[in-house]
């Protein structure tokens, strides 16, 4: 098997091909031989694409204690960045909750128990949850497992995110600039006024939960230099909240949990009868000029969809069979439709008649809050322990939503046949 960069290198010499084919060839030039020869190119970068995707899923898979590793050199950074004292208490701190993991709470020494039960070790006057078999994770054992969150779904690689401490009630101010206007005025004559009308809208912090996983004792008992149990518990607990977060955050009702972007998008475009499974090029265009110019200028404009509608996007073309999906010519150049950068979002509804199928606009506008206090829970009772196994639960607070006042998001909706 090719390793990921040479396949890289043969991907970006296929696109810049393609591109050099529909740059040199428009207008009269683009005949359906030059079509042809683009379309065969692009079933060579789908073919590519494919490999890719083996390798890097092979990768992660050999790649899981570089991962461990390279969260640990983040944990250092934080420790680093904290006062002698503080670093001194965040390092016992992560000792005691690593002899947690492994033994539970039988197993911590007094010292280690009485660090526990403190809470954070910034704070020491913090009243940790230690007498309920939970304790407050670390200050880097929470944050990776809040970054590694990103890695699925789709929404958290177009939102704002932003980290508070508590989980109180937060107002965020919104504003619809798109109606403000500015003025002439005459010679010697006043300005006139008028205010931005700002508003709020509440971003709480809803409770998530990784739901109970265990861990057979060999792995517990069986520490080595290869194992990091931290990272391992961390990884099964971030992979179960993330995709229950990118489910609500993207179809969230706003009734006892997140309104989600979809929810919250006006209607760009509802197609006409005989898209049930596919849009058109001029629905694709209409939705595109649905979203104010104001907001398709911002750096975190673009699409999101599922899977499937990209595969239907890769063979829509225009007028003149010009395709509309174009490959970067890099890993750092981005693929595109319709020259904007897409997400892949797999809770998005898949194409299907009335089917909400893709969103369009500014998605940065949709604001993502998480709450650091991350508690972690450990199970050894009987019911466990006759398995031969250790249970473990993680409890985070968050919540996601569109916070402009305006209408910075859009989406298209299939026809009903």
């Amino acid at each position: 098997m090719l390793n990921i960069k040479a396949l890289r290198d043969q991907r970006a010499a296929k696109a810049k091909e393609a591109r050099n084919l529909l740059d040199t060839n428009t207008g009269e030039k683009y005949t359906k031989e030059i079509e042809a020869q683009v379309d065969g190119i692009y079933e060579e970068i789908d073919r590519i694409d494919s490999q890719i995707t083996r390798a890097e899923r092979q990768a992660q898979i050999d790649g899981d204690r570089a991962a461990d590793e390279a969260g640990t050199e983040a944990n250092d950074r934080v420790l680093n960045s904290l006062a002698p004292e503080q670093r001194e208490q965040a390092t016992r701190y992560s000792a005691a909750f690593r002899n947690f993991l492994i033994y539970g709470e039988r197993g911590l020494t007094t010292e280690d128990a009485t660090v526990l039960r403190t809470g954070r070790p910034q704070n020491a006057q913090s009243v940790g949850t230690g007498n309920t078999g939970g304790f407050l994770v670390p200050a880097g054992f929470g944050g990776e497992l809040l970054e590694a969150l990103r890695a699925f779904g789709g929404i958290r690689d177009v939102a704002t995110i932003i980290q508070t401490a508590s989980g109180a009630n937060l107002p965020w101010p919104t504003v619809d600039e798109t109606g403000q206007v500015g003025e002439i005025v005459a010679e010697n004559q006043p300005a006139s006024s008028q205010d931005v009308q700002f508003g709020t809208t509440g971003i709480g912090a809803y409770k998530w939960s990784s739901k109970v996983f265990t861990l057979p004792f060999e792995l517990l008992q069986d520490q080595g230099p290869g194992i990091d149990i931290e990272a391992f518990v961390r990884r099964a607990a971030a992979a179960r909240i993330a995709r229950a977060q990118n489910a609500k955050y993207t179809n969230g009702s706003g009734v006892n949990e997140p309104t989600g972007m979809l929810t919250s998008a006006a209607a760009g475009k509802v197609g006409a009868t005989g898209t049930a499974t596919s849009p058109t090029y001029d629905d694709m265009i209409d939705l595109e000029h649905s979203v104010d110019p104001a907001y398709r200028t911002m750096p975190g404009v673009g699409y999101m969809f599922h899977d499937f509608m990209l595969r239907n996007l890769k063979k829509m073309k225009d007028l003149s069979g010009y395709p509309l999906w174009l490959p970067g010519l890099s890993a750092k150049d981005p693929d595109t439709f319709l020259r904007y950068k897409y997400t892949i979002n797999q809770d998005m509804p898949a194409p299907a008649a009335n089917a909400k199928s893709i969103l369009f606009g500014d998605l940065s506008q949709f604001l993502v809050r998480d709450v650091m206090e991350v508690t972690l829970f450990r199970f050894d009772d009987s019911y466990y322990t006759t398995r031969g196994q250790v249970g473990f639960l993680a409890w985070a607070r968050g919540d996601g939503k569109l916070v402009s006042a305006g209408q910075p998001v859009k989406y298209f909706q299939h026809s009903a046949s």
